[in-house]
């Protein structure tokens, strides 16, 4: 038997969807154990990454500490999937982009509109530095693949995982490729 590949996640800027899809392979999850082992996960609790075949990321980049990750993340993966529309074009948290961030704050938090209507601007030095726009990963990061869908199905990371584990590059067609 060939030796596991050494798999690491992380999220980002997004809701933890992807994760979610990728826990709904239920009981393919022991098979796939078979052929991996969790690094950084979810999964694992572990909150740093080290060398890793396979990093899987979903979430966009909208603060400081999101391109810090991204970055170690890169360092740390032979092979770098984005995963579902917040990793590959920004997702939902880029409805944001065509408004002003100092005006959204301003919105939420001073005026009366927002949920922390009347409070201060948080301006913490421990609070990640906010980013102007939502940026999908590949912009800063070479990307070797791309698992589309808000959020990909169980079917779709079976069939890539799958691929990937098989050593064939990954090809998703008919229903497994969305784009929601």
């Amino acid at each position: 038997m060939s030796a596991k590949l050494r798999v690491a996640t992380v999220s980002l800027a997004g809701c933890f969807g992807c994760h979610m899809s990728l826990l709904d392979i239920d009981e393919d999850l022991l098979e796939l154990l078979e052929h991996i082992e969790f690094d950084r996960s979810p999964l694992t609790d572990l909150k740093h990454c080290g060398p890793c075949d396979l990093g899987l990321i979903e979430g966009g980049l909208c603060n400081a500490e999101n391109i810090h990750m991204l970055h170690e993340f890169r360092r740390q993966c032979k092979v770098l999937v984005a995963v579902g529309a917040c990793a590959i074009n920004g997702g939902l948290p880029a409805q944001r982009n065509h408004l002003a961030l100092g005006a959204i704050l301003h919105q939420v938090y001073r005026d009366g509109r927002g949920l922390a209507a009347g409070s201060t601007i948080p301006d913490d030095p421990e609070l990640p530095l906010l980013l102007d726009k939502v940026r999908p990963v590949h912009e800063l990061v070479h990307v070797d693949h791309f698992l589309p869908g808000c959020p990909p199905s169980a079917d779709a990371f079976r069939e890539f995982l799958g691929a990937l584990i098989a050593g064939r590059p990954p090809r998703l067609d008919g229903p497994l490729l969305r784009y929601d």
